[in-house]
């Protein structure tokens, strides 16, 4: 059976610091039967390390390598458009190490790129620098445009599409993003994955990101109800989720045979 996972993660295997039940069997099970899969995440703040390393505390029996994000996506975007280029950074660790391993030089004037993520370490001295840079000629790319994340304790902060917005506005420039929904990272992410398109289902809560971007490329996509949209929120979009489910709760092995029946038979007729 040649089926893989793409897994959002706040919404669908956990909320806040809450594992939703049933999560930990879910990873337990695509483990025990040697299905690929991989947690797609749109928070460029943290490491690959940092984020398994949560995972763990939470009991997902995970590594590093199953962990795939905004930044890594941004990092391997820019490395195929400009090798050896230089950028200045707007964001934290998880970013700074992305670009690091891929031979982003950091530089505070006159770079190749401005690169904005999540984080806190702005100030208006650093939005003003670079907006100048934006207006000289720097290409303005941010690792997602979510305009805000959720903080541990249920609420909301400004993300890093919030961020970029600023920037936007004041130079005149719009930025790119190959963070979700960008086919770019959910390509990205499969091909580590070893799987073709009609091969990879994508589990997420947002119709926005998750949903919007497997269906651009012809990934199964199901929508879990255990996070951010409910089932009322979806007649109001343009495009919708092949599976609708209250959680991965309700994945079992034989209701993922089912799926990659078919999925085998869709890659026929196509």
């Amino acid at each position: 059976m040649k089926v893989g996972f793409l897994i959002d993660m706040d919404g669908v295997v956990y909320r806040g610091s809450e594992l939703i039940p049933g999560a930990i069997e879910f990873i337990d099970l695509l483990n025990n039967q040697k299905i690929p899969f991989m947690f797609m995440t749109n928070n460029s703040q943290r490491t690959p390390m940092d984020i398994a390393t949560r995972l763990q505390r939470m009991g997902f029996p995970v590594e590093q390598e199953h962990v795939f994000t905004s930044a890594q996506a941004t990092a391997s975007y820019l490395a195929l458009q400009k090798p050896k280029a230089t950028a200045y950074v707007i964001g934290e660790g998880g970013l700074l190490t992305a670009l690091d391993k891929v031979g982003i030089a950091y530089v505070d004037h006159n770079p190749d790129y401005v690169v904005v993520g999540e984080g806190r370490t702005g100030s208006a001295e650093v939005f003003d620098k670079a907006v100048q840079m934006v207006c000289d000629g720097a290409r303005l790319i941010a690792t997602n445009l979510d305009p805000n994340c959720p903080t541990q304790n249920g609420g909301v902060r400004p993300g890093c599409g919030a961020i970029t917005k600023l920037i936007e506005e004041a130079s005149g420039f719009k930025a790119f993003s190959p963070g979700k929904p960008n086919p770019f990272m959910f390509r990205a992410a499969r091909k580590r994955l070893g799987l073709a398109s009609g091969e990879t289902i994508m589990v997420g809560d947002t119709m926005e990101t998750d949903i919007l971007g497997a269906t651009q490329l012809g990934f199964r996509a199901v929508l879990v109800l255990s996070g951010g949209t409910k089932q009322q929120d979806i007649h109001r979009f343009a495009y919708a989720p092949d599976v609708v489910m209250d959680s991965v709760a309700d994945i079992n092995l034989d209701w993922i045979k089912k799926q990659h029946d078919i999925m085998q038979v869709r890659m026929e007729l196509e």
